[in-house]
């Protein structure tokens, strides 16, 4: 214990516990608000803002060996690209799992940075001990507890810091995660300094207890919070979750009452509490005003399909006034197949909200087309009149899911959602989408949508490319007939390109195309029929006979295929992706420089923006 501290020590010490934390909040608001600045100044831009052309013999790209004119008027345009390029494509990659890019680290420094430059400047006491333990081990564990409100509200679906920031919950995880690790770590300092001050305990004090208790509680939060945990026994990890924070926060409360640090542990309990009402009224809402409770109705029946060993599809009837954007995700809610009757557990809506590519015919469809809305569609309606998941099957949960799509069984359910935002690409002259798997959930309905943009008027689109990566090729028939109706609603002016790639057979030189010759989609009368592959897989030939669409055998080669789009592309590129981590790791490294560097873009070259929705987990 040191023993050179006075009165004067303990009066600064006291004051410090209310200025240095207050002064951390400061410099955390002032990023959220630049941060905010930025994005909701993007999303103006991107919702208001005419988008200018720039003149063919000003700043056009290279296309077909023509050089064209260099343009310093496209200098903030390349260093926009050049930020893009730098904070977001280039990572810090861990192992094969685990990638963080710089922005990521850039933030992760500078907030463990900030707390340990407040928890160990001015611990000099007047006597001239330097750092001098009292100081920086009870200043350490204020500074931790003054930061329990902003990570409890960064875990909660609706919180304030994702209304600032525009940034959805889902990706403010991360800093949910990073900001609690790091909670973690200074209140172990703070033991450490208590134990060397004070070697000898009184487990009789109550206070003590309380933080002993609570720290335990986060010991394990900070386990279960690990990615294996969360992703290979999701209940587990939701379970312990629920409970440690509970534990973890009385225990915080009681422990740092004493200290007079317990108001800011309180907020965290209203923030918890309020997104908890907030989720409740939505699901009353959304499930009784819509779905409804009637008895015998069924409308709350959710149709369960096994489509392979690893996926089942789940169809619900749309209710008329629920609503939502492509990309975003739902929690689902279903008592007869989860352990606990409340477990909400997160799928993207695979299927896409409209009304006119469900009623509207394609260009060049002759006739009246009076009841052509149904018939285009065919069995792809669910794509636009339903909500539709694609569930990738695990363990728990998902397993006894698999079990009753194996019946074709109905089960009940209650959807609290729509969440996450959803990317705007209605300024963008050419659009591509890469996913993998039951990635599609995110890219087909952004596909579909920027469809129904240009079709609208409201999107200058003049490409589109859909790439997806599958392991069988049976995996196109979840999606073919979606496909097949998009392209033919596709107007003129817009080029479509699918391609499909079956990873599971091996690479081949040959394309597992089907003449567009051999097979007439207007003589058959949409219906399709079928052909079979080389691995024995039947694929409808309606899908595989429009030009548009390319089947291959082998992995994508994705460094290639996007610097191609990029070298024939003008104007302002999009790149969406939702997949594993070597698909998003291979999509970064294809769009480094040079392909958008600053001279790149200064000579013309389009102008790349990259989603990703991947999770990419620490």
């Amino acid at each position: 214990m040191s023993s050179g501290f006075s009165g004067a020590d303990l009066a600064a010490l006291l004051q410090q516990f209310v200025t240095y934390p207050e002064q951390v909040w400061y410099a955390i608001a002032a990023f959220l608000f630049i941060v905010g600045c930025f994005q909701w100044g993007s999303f103006v831009h991107s919702k208001f803002a005419r988008r200018r052309h720039y003149e063919s013999d000003e700043e056009t790209a290279i296309t077909n060996g023509i050089h064209q004119k260099f343009s310093l008027r496209r200098i903030p345009l390349a260093v926009i690209n050049f930020y893009r390029v730098v904070a977001f494509r280039w990572t810090l990659e861990i192992g094969q799992s685990y990638t963080l890019n710089m922005a990521e680290v850039f933030v992760t420094v500078a907030y463990i940075a900030l707390l340990l430059t407040y928890a160990f400047i001015n611990t000099t006491t007047v006597e001239g001990q330097k750092l001098d333990v009292i100081f920086w081990s009870n200043r350490i564990a204020m500074l931790a507890s003054s930061q329990f409100p902003i990570v409890t509200a960064l875990g909660t679906k609706n919180n304030l810091v994702s209304l600032v920031t525009g940034i959805s919950y889902d990706r403010l995880n991360y800093i949910h995660r990073m900001m609690a690790r790091t909670c973690f770590m200074l209140l172990c300092v703070h033991a450490v300094g208590e134990v060397v001050s004070s070697p000898y305990f009184h487990l009789s004090e109550a206070s003590l207890r309380a933080g002993i208790i609570a720290l335990a509680a986060f010991f394990v939060l900070i386990i279960v919070s690990l990615r294996p945990v969360r992703t290979g026994a999701y209940e587990v990890f939701f379970y312990i979750h629920f409970l440690g924070i509970g534990i973890f926060l009385v225990g915080g409360y009681y422990h740092t009452k004493g200290a007079y640090g317990s108001y800011w542990i309180w907020p965290s309990f209203v923030f918890w509490a309020l997104d908890r009402v907030i989720r409740v009224v939505r699901l009353v809402v959304f499930n009784h005003s819509y779905f409804g409770f009637k008895s015998g109705a069924g409308t709350m029946d959710a149709a369960t399909e096994l489509l392979s060993e690893d996926v089942v599809r789940l169809r619900l009837h749309r209710p008329p006034h629920f609503h939502w954007s492509p990309g975003q995700t739902a929690y689902l809610i279903m008592p007869s197949v989860s352990t606990l009757p409340f477990e909400a557990h997160p799928f993207t809506i695979a299927s896409f909200d409209s009304s006119s590519l469900s009623t509207e015919e394609p260009e060049d469809q002759s006739g009246s087309g009076e009841n052509y809305g149904t018939q285009v569609l065919g069995s792809s309606a669910p794509f636009w009149k339903e909500l539709v998941f694609l569930v990738n099957v695990h363990g728990g949960f998902t397993k006894k899911l698999k079990e009753v799509a194996a019946t074709k069984g109905k089960a009940k359910v209650f959807v609290d959602g729509p969440y996450g935002p959803s990317s705007d690409l209605g300024s963008y002259d050419t659009c591509v989408f890469v996913a993998g798997g039951t990635g599609i959930s995110y890219t087909l309905p952004v596909f579909l949508s920027v469809i129904e943009s240009v079709r609208k008027g409201k999107s200058s689109c003049k490409r589109v490319v859909f790439i997806w990566c599958i392991r069988k090729a049976e995996y196109v028939q979840w999606i073919e007939e979606a496909l097949v109706k998009a392209v033919q609603l596709a107007p003129h002016s817009l080029t479509v390109s699918i391609r499909i790639f079956n990873t599971g057979s091996p690479s081949t030189s040959q394309s597992m195309e089907v003449d567009s010759n051999l097979l007439n989609p207007t003589e058959k009368n949409g219906i399709p029929e079928q052909v079979m592959t080389r691995k024995g897989s039947s694929i409808s030939s309606m899908l595989m006979s429009l030009r548009e669409v390319k089947m291959e055998s082998g992995r994508a080669d994705l460094d290639t295929l996007l610097k191609d789009e990029v070298s024939v592309a003008s104007g302002s590129m999009s790149v969406s992706i939702c997949g594993s981590q070597g698909i998003a790791r291979a999509v970064r490294h294809a769009l480094r420089f040079p392909v958008s560097g600053p001279s790149s873009i200064l000579s013309g070259r389009p102008s790349v923006t990259l989603y990703v929705e991947s999770f990419g987990y620490a």
